[in-house]
């Protein structure tokens, strides 16, 4: 990527390029702009006969001025926030944007892209492209695309390891999504302890460049085996004639590969880490895990909660219509399904509704808000569950203390209901059966909206999949039973 530069009399002065967002905003507004363009020539050019070398010859001309155009606008920028374009972008679109990226960014765009729209870049890379592009990345990196990779390409990039790094990549392949082993990297600095900080200064020098965030050497022994770790900031500091040992830290956290990697992240928000070191069951430190991985498992988390919440996966959002719909069918289906009993459940009562017709209207609002109610105790649960707040021990608590909570709540809220019945019925007796429906079906909400994340997490499931689904469907059914029910005995 081009820097400008300002000439001077001693020396020129790089004036380092600001990262902004917004730079990849209006980015993309430009390329949409010239890919538009780039469409009406397509279609202008189609009305012209073949045997027109004029108009071919200009179409020709106006295409490559697009692709100039598009390469000057993409590879100006961060590998970052050309994942971003690419993402924003429809499948054929994409591709043929990432055609005209630069081969120097094919590596970084392919780690920072979404894994849905990495396959479709992927599929327009040529073997060789491929192997150019992951024969420059790290074993943990390359461990990231090979479940993207056809196996010729992931044989082929085998072949150029060394033997280090093709048995760090059969490790880091070996490990389960999620987990601590799948997001950990083998670059590191380690040191023995019968080293002075000076030799530990010498050795750094020596080094091209230092791991991305380095805040800590870590120190092992001659079998690999963790003893410390020696900040930098104290390295800095310290008399460089002071043996590793004095200064090195024994009070660390240290991970296992085969732990969550959500807890991971939680730790390193609980002690405000950078990096932290990975050691297997006999204590040998095998790698380390960085702040950056940790933000993406953050984020990867945050989304996948949002969409599990309705039922849904990642996808492509520009992806043809049947990918959608297998995606997003299934809970729907389950949604029908669960109104239709809702139905059901409401049409028992139609003599009820038949005489007091106002009824029909009163009792969505019964149901809505035990939906609510539960909804908002469920993502308070989710949330508690994803940080591992939530035990055995404490379940049951947190089950009475949403109901206590829920209660002054819905009393307060059933109050202003029972005020709007009365005041559009001229019925106190519906006003008290809408004001003790309301209460019910809200406490039903709270206590469901703690026990089924708590039981779904229980047996292994996600419990944010389906959860609001479930949850509207008891709001729902219950609500119009219990309201209709109480209306039909002490109204009829």
């Amino acid at each position: 990527m081009s820097e400008p530069v300002v000439q001077t009399e001693s020396a020129p002065i790089v004036i380092p390029r600001r990262l902004d967002p917004e730079d990849a905003q209006l980015a993309l507004q430009r390329l949409q702009s010239i890919l538009k363009r780039q469409e009406v020539v397509e279609a202008l050019a189609q009305r012209q006969y073949e045997e027109d070398d004029r108009s071919n010859l200009l179409e020709g001309l106006l295409h490559r001025q697009h692709e100039n155009e598009i390469r000057a606008i993409v590879n100006d920028l961060h590998p970052a926030d050309i994942a971003f374009i690419l993402e924003s972008l429809p499948v054929h679109e994409r591709q043929a944007v990432w055609q005209l990226v630069s081969a120097e960014h094919d590596a970084d765009v392919l780690l920072e892209v979404d894994d849905w729209a990495r396959e479709s870049l992927i599929e327009s890379m040529d073997h060789q492209d491929l192997i150019a592009a992951t024969g420059t990345m790290d074993a943990d990196e390359i461990a990231d695309l090979v479940p993207d990779l056809p196996p010729d390409v992931v044989a082929e990039v085998q072949k150029g390891l060394t033997d280090e790094e093709r048995a760090q990549l059969i490790e880091a392949m070996g490990y389960p999504e999620d987990t601590v082993g799948a997001i950990m990297d083998f670059e590191m600095v380690r040191v023995r302890e019968d080293v002075s900080l000076e030799v530990v200064l010498r050795y750094l020098r020596r080094l091209h460049e230092l791991p991305d965030h380095t805040d800590q050497i870590f120190v092992v022994d001659r079998q690999d085996r963790l003893q410390g770790t020696l900040p930098v900031s104290t390295l800095l500091v310290q008399d460089p004639e002071t043996q590793v040992s004095e200064v090195m830290t024994k009070d660390y956290l240290a991970l296992n590969p085969l732990d969550s990697d959500a807890d991971a992240a939680g730790a390193f928000e609980r002690y405000d880490l950078v990096s932290a070191p990975v050691v297997d069951d006999q204590g040998r430190l095998i790698g380390r895990v960085t702040i950056a991985e940790v933000v993406d498992v953050i984020q990867e988390d945050s989304q996948e909660q949002a969409l599990s919440r309705a039922g849904l996966q990642e996808e492509d959002i520009f992806a043809p219509a049947l990918d959608a719909l297998r995606n997003r069918a299934p809970w729907l289906l389950v949604n029908l399904c669960t109104a239709a009993i809702a139905s059901v459940v409401a049409s028992r009562f139609e003599d009820t509704v038949s005489h007091i017709v106002i009824l029909a209207f009163l009792m969505s609002i019964v149901a809505g808000i035990g939906g609510n109610s539960g909804n908002q105790t469920m993502t308070m649960i989710i949330r508690a569950l994803a940080v591992g707040r939530v035990t055995e021990a404490n379940a049951w608590q947190l089950v009475k203390r949403e109901l206590t909570v829920t209660f002054m709540v819905g009393t307060l809220g059933s109050v202003v209901a029972a005020t709007f019945a009365w005041a559009i019925s001229g019925s106190a007796a519906i006003a008290a059966v809408m004001m003790a429906a309301m209460i019910f079906n809200m406490l039903i909400g709270a206590a469901l909206g703690v026990v089924i994340p708590i039981l779904r997490s229980r047996f292994g499931k996600d419990p944010a999949v389906g959860s609001s689904v479930l949850l509207t469907f008891a709001t729902d059914s219950l609500g119009f039973f219990i309201f209709l029910g109480l209306a039909t005995l002490f109204l009829i």
